[in-house]
């Protein structure tokens, strides 16, 4: 399993990151790996929200399926993704309410197939890009944040 954890202030109320964040056709304006939304059930996310979406790592496109499994509106998300080769992601998106905005944490569990021996080839691959990623990712959002709200 790799464990990826990024947090990032956001000069807005929760509920214009949540709206932003939570919305898959927004995806590929914030999150640096999306590459297509491939499918997304209509209206607001709620538990059992479903989603599939194509990803690139490394110049490989990989599609996951997501499950919105825990939802508290404008606190948080829990994503189970199941990808290829039977890999199994969950993300978290957890959103607190601070003095000048919101404070954005975010976490990501990758449990690779094949078990030990994944585990080594996902690191190989991999390698310290998924901080990296999530740190740009995060950033992205914000300035997203703030360009749609005027800041």
């Amino acid at each position: 399993m790799s464990l990826v954890t990024a947090s990032i202030e956001i000069p807005a109320p929760p509920s214009c990151v949540w709206e932003l964040a939570m919305d898959p056709r927004l995806l590929e304006r914030w999150v640096t790996i999306h590459r297509r939304l491939v499918r997304a059930d209509a209206g607001p996310p709620r538990k059992g929200f479903r989603m599939d979406q194509q990803i690139a790592m490394r110049g490989v496109t990989l599609e996951v399926h997501w499950e919105l499994v825990e939802c508290k509106v404008n606190e948080l998300a829990v994503w189970k993704g199941r990808g290829p080769a039977r890999s199994k992601a969950q993300s978290e998106y957890r959103l607190r309410e601070q003095d000048d905005g919101t404070c954005f944490d975010y976490r990501n569990e990758f449990h690779a197939p094949l078990g030990p021996l994944g585990a080594i080839v996902s690191r190989a691959l991999v390698g310290g890009m998924p901080l990296r990623e999530a740190n740009r990712t995060l950033e992205r959002l914000r300035e997203t944040v703030q360009e749609v709200n005027g800041a």
